[in-house]
């Protein structure tokens, strides 16, 4: 199914805990214009770098270039409709980025996934995916995407700047931070 199902009123938004059917957002799709990979070995196990990477909304107080993450809806799956945002450092500034996600979580594969359905994204979509290599992770993180819908340079911004700039950016220090905090809780006593 495209849509989580809730209680909400017509043209509303559910409450943030008000449990949805989970999103069905198949499998990655193939072929994209611009897919990006970020990818690293976690010395931590499955479950705890799992368990970091699920919960989003606890992500800013992990990860500084995180502004905030905010369920406005919750699935049964631990996913729901979600917005984040977060700033792309150049130096010692950072530039603003924000959208609007579906999740879903698949605890048993393990994966996590996204479609983006708002904001300059719109329509990329990303897998998380766990892999236990001895007592450490692989983790994988795959954005698809054919660029936003602008006509003549909407596939040249994403495979030449959005991709490469802003989406591997922002990946690689998120995978990098939740890796950190994995790492710490791994090895506490």
């Amino acid at each position: 199914m495209r849509e989580a199902r809730s209680g909400a009123p017509e043209g509303g938004t559910a409450a943030p805990d008000a449990a949805a059917t989970s999103y069905d957002l198949g499998p990655m799709p193939l072929g994209r214009a611009m897919v990006t990979i970020d990818e690293r070995l976690v010395g931590a196990p499955l479950h705890v770098i799992f368990d970091l990477a699920r919960r989003v909304d606890e992500w800013p107080t992990l990860l500084s270039h995180y502004r905030h993450v905010r369920f406005r809806q919750r699935t049964d799956d631990g996913g729901g409709l979600v917005q984040m945002a977060a700033d792309r450092p150049f130096g010692p500034l950072g530039w603003p980025t924000w959208w609007l996600s579906e999740m879903s979580v698949d605890a048993e594969a393990p994966s996590i996934r996204f479609r983006h359905v708002g904001g300059v994204t719109t329509g990329m979509d990303v897998e998380w995916t766990f892999r236990e290599v001895g007592e450490a992770t692989r983790v994988k993180i795959v954005h698809a995407w054919d660029g936003p819908e602008w006509p003549l340079v909407g596939i040249l911004a994403a495979t030449l700047v959005i991709g490469p700039v802003f989406v591997h950016g922002i990946a690689e220090r998120t995978l990098a931070g939740l890796a950190r905090a994995a790492e710490r809780r791994a090895h506490q006593p």
